[in-house]
This record gives C-alpha cells, structure tokens and sequence, in this order.
C-alpha cells in the first residue's frame, strides 16, 4: 500500500519528501478537496521530487463542464507527473460521469498515455448532490481510466468510515481489481484507522489532514514528523 501526501506548496514538499511518502499528489486544499494548484508551484515541486517517489496532481472539480476540465487535464499532463485527479462532484448521472471522464482520459492519454489516471466519487456524495461513489469502478473501467478512488467533500471531522462500512469499502476494492483498477481511499483519515484500509487492501493512501500541524488540512502545515510517524506506522502493518 502506498502513502500519498498532499502538500501545497515547496516547503510542504520537502517535509513529504523527507517524511516518507511514496507519492507527493500537489493540490490546493483552499479549493476544495481536490482542488488544483498552480502550475509554476505543480512544476517548482516535480522538480526536487526524488526519481522514486511518484507524482500527482488535482486538477479541480467542475459541475458538467467537460470542455473546461479536459483543457485543464491537457495541461496538467504537460506538467510531468505521474498520476493526475478528477473528482466527479455534483455530477449526478452515470451517463454525464461517464461523457466527463472520456474527455479527461482523452486529453491526459493523447499527450502522454504512461500518465495514471484517477476518478475520485465522494463517500458523502448524498450531501453533495454527487453520484454513488460506489460506481466509480465501473464509470472508471468504461472510460479507461487507471484509478478508482474515494475522498470525502466536506471536511468536516468525519472520516470517510463516517459514511461508509468495512464491506462497502471492501466491495469498491473488489471490483476495482476485478476491472485491472488500482484503489485509492482518502478522506480525513485518522491515524488509528489505516489498520483498516490495509485490511481492506486498497492500493493507496491518501492523506493530508492527518500529516499537517494541528491536524488542520488548511491553516496547518504537513510537517516530516507527522509523516514519518505515518510511513512508519503502514510499515509495522505491513511487516
């Protein structure tokens, strides 16, 4: 399983880098649970990333407006990392999340096919007004994409156990690899309940709240002690 930490700035960077992370996913968490950042900090950060350690990037979220975000995967994917982020929040129907992601995929594959790329749906998708984050295995395989995740929305303290049980998460993972799909689960994760995503077997780890300073994913900053306390943690599950 590996441990994704998402910084927003260079300083924060380092501290991922130097705490443990196995991939270092840039994103703005002013905007949003997969809110984008801007190029020049995606770019400035890629750049001092180790060649071992992967890269990722959000590129925001965007009611139905598959132009907008599929012009925005194209120039993330000039950037050079190696996953890229679309989240399907307030997107309802399986048939515009689908039409969403095709553009995506088609943009980010058509300028360079080796980029991974991930759909998040969102644990509280009933608060949102969001599809089923349960279909996104499937919404996933049928566009081509590589990654099946979910996140939470609303940052509020609640986990994503808030919202969803053991088996539901089980299932996701399930079909994820029945489609060839890696799994991603995020969403204000606690410390004390990775021990389940690892039972539940998911690929990565997301985790920002968690890392930062006061466990505050917005005024807090990601600091390598919290992090390393974190590696080192999936470290003794894993062993």
């Amino acid at each position: 399983m590996k441990l994704l930490i998402s910084p927003k700035n260079k300083k924060e960077a380092i501290e991922t880098i130097l705490g443990g992370a196995d991939i270092v996913d840039v994103k703005n968490p002013s905007e949003g649970p997969l809110g984008a950042n801007f190029p020049w900090i995606i770019k400035d950060i890629i750049e001092i990333v180790p060649k071992n350690i992967e890269t990722s990037c959000t590129i925001g979220e965007m009611s139905n407006c598959p132009g907008s975000i599929s012009l925005a995967a194209r120039g993330a994917a000039t950037i050079g990392v190696n996953y890229i982020k679309a989240g399907l929040a307030g997107l309802k129907k399986t048939e515009d999340a689908i039409d969403f992601m095709i553009n995506i995929v088609r943009s980010i594959k058509d300028y360079n096919s080796k980029i991974k790329v991930v759909i998040t749906g969102y644990a509280d998708a009933e608060k949102i007004g969001s599809i089923n984050p349960l279909m996104i295995p499937k919404i996933a395989f049928k566009t081509k994409a590589d990654v099946a995740m979910i996140d939470t929305a609303i940052k509020d303290g609640n986990s994503l156990f808030h919202y969803l049980s053991e088996k539901q998460l089980n299932n996701f993972v399930h079909e994820s690899h029945k489609y060839k799909l890696i799994t991603a689960l995020a969403g204000s994760l606690k410390k004390e309940e990775l021990s389940k995503i690892k039972t539940i077997g998911s690929d990565i780890i997301g985790i920002r709240g968690a890392a930062c300073s006061f466990g505050d994913r917005i005024n807090g900053q990601i600091t390598r002690k919290k992090v390393t306390e974190i590696a080192d943690y999936l470290s003794d599950l894993k062993s």
